[in-house]
């Protein structure tokens, strides 16, 4: 049996003295004296009634010299101690009239005095896990090992240099680039990762030698979308990878569906290649995909062809209205996918409609949607926040080339402050709506929720 050993330790907080009794409890060792299992201390903590300051003489805590009962009693008799005084009216600017107070009981000013009321009563908020980085790949690693090859005598070419050499600027997207997908993507996703922005979406610049009336090569288990599924999974198995569900990547003709020879996109054929091309991108290991095309009766199609390959669990975020417009110029430049002829009005929403909205909302919900997705963003609140109201799922929104190119300028020639502005825009995409945001400036702003700087 045990002895009921006890550690005494005295312990002086600030004018309480503690003693402190640690000793075993007991019942708690089993019939077999040599093992022990689940043996606990009981710890006994008993404030002394000792006073213990500096030196101080023993009797009850004091404060300033008075017990509390003796302040009260000054209090009382009229020895009220001193405090700051009043402080002074701030002065008006000379020439301020003189008037009455308005007769008005509600000033809603008085909940924006100050930066902790502003702060207790914002309504809506932003954080890294609502930005979703839209990220533009390429076959880049071909060039950088033949140059990597050519120069390796070359000492002043280190590794990095030559991981850079596949990363290609997109001039009209600051900031943007096609990256390799063996390393700078790699790279960038970790940079993203390290504020908090774990969601990403892959957009792939397609050779043009792969590129068919068909689009054949969306579906390939071994193409460039799939290839780069499969390496980021590996290395962070925990990210969330969204994908591009649409043929103009992978089409000669740059459009969204197969092209009959009168110009026709064809509606049910195309669906076709879009499930197969939704199962190679889940067979790969992404988390949603995204059908962009706005064909008809996609979403339920794919949701088809998933559950019958077993991938129940691949949510699907549904471009519900995607609208024909303008403010697409950069992305295409980034994915060389312009249309060869002809636009895209016959199958992109009419910037000018606002109920055909809801059809293309209840059709998607109707066929399985998860999440739907607005796009552009900030010229299209109104819809963000008629799906908002109408629909139970999750809103996305899609800040969209365009938007992001016109701050970056705005910011590059002084005329906005770019961070405040790119911070407002998304607020204001949040405010309308959405639970979740498409935006190039997902690192750039994640960086500013973490209070880093630029």
């Amino acid at each position: 049996m045990a002895s009921a050993a006890m550690l005494n330790a005295p312990c002086n907080i600030g004018a309480v003295k503690f003693e402190v009794k640690l000793k075993p409890s007991p019942n708690l060792f089993c019939a077999r004296p040599s093992v022990k299992l689940n043996q606990r201390r009981v710890l006994t903590i008993r404030a002394s009634k000792e006073g213990h300051d500096n030196g101080s003489s023993s009797g009850p805590l004091r404060k300033m010299g008075l017990t509390d009962e003796e302040c009260e009693a000054a209090v009382v008799a009229g020895n009220v101690p001193e405090a700051p005084p009043v402080p002074p009216k701030p002065a008006a600017p000379d020439g301020t009239p003189i008037v009455s107070s308005l007769p008005i009981n509600r000033r809603p000013r008085r909940n924006r005095r100050s930066s902790a009321a502003r702060a207790a009563f914002q309504e809506t908020n932003i954080s890294p896990a609502n930005l979703v980085y839209p990220l533009f790949i390429h076959e880049g690693e071909y060039l950088s090992e033949f140059l990597s090859a050519y120069n390796m005598y070359q000492s002043v070419l280190t590794n990095h240099t030559l991981a850079g050499e596949e990363d290609t600027p997109i001039g009209a997207m600051p900031g943007c680039y096609r990256l390799g997908w063996r390393h700078g993507l790699v790279e960038e996703v970790a940079k993203a990762r390290d504020v908090g922005v774990n969601s990403i979406v892959l957009f792939p610049k397609v050779p043009d030698a792969l590129k068919t009336s068909t689009g054949d090569e969306a579906y390939n288990d071994n193409g460039l979308v799939p290839r780069t599924i499969r390496l980021l999974k590996d290395k962070y198995p925990d990210l969330v990878i969204y994908t591009d569900v649409a043929l103009d990547p992978y089409s000669s003709d740059g459009h969204d569906g197969i092209v009959r020879e009168d110009g026709v996109i064809m509606n049910d054929e195309t669906v076709h290649q879009l499930c197969k091309q939704a199962v190679a991108q889940a067979r790969a290991g992404a988390d949603v995909v995204s059908p962009s095309d706005m064909m008809d009766g996609r979403v339920g199609a794919i949701r088809a062809a998933l559950d019958a390959e077993g991938f129940q669990h691949v949510s699907i975020m549904s471009y519900t209205a995607k609208y024909a417009s303008s403010f697409y110029g950069p992305f295409r430049e980034a994915l060389d996918s312009n249309p060869r002829f002809g636009d895209k009005k016959t199958y992109q929403m009419n910037p000018a409609n606002y109920r055909e909205a809801l059809v293309e909302m209840q059709a998607d919900e109707s066929e399985g949607a998860d999440i739907l997705l607005v796009k552009p963003g900030l010229p299209y609140l109104d819809i963000i926040r008629l799906l908002r109201d109408k629909s139970p799922l999750p809103i996305a929104a899609y800040q969209v080339s365009g938007e992001y190119s016109m701050i970056k300028a705005g910011g590059v020639l002084k005329m906005i402050d770019e961070e405040r502005v790119m911070m407002e825009s998304l607020m204001c995409l949040r405010r309308a709506g959405a639970d979740i945001i498409l935006t190039y400036f997902a690192l750039q702003a994640g960086r500013c929720l973490c209070g880093e700087k630029r």
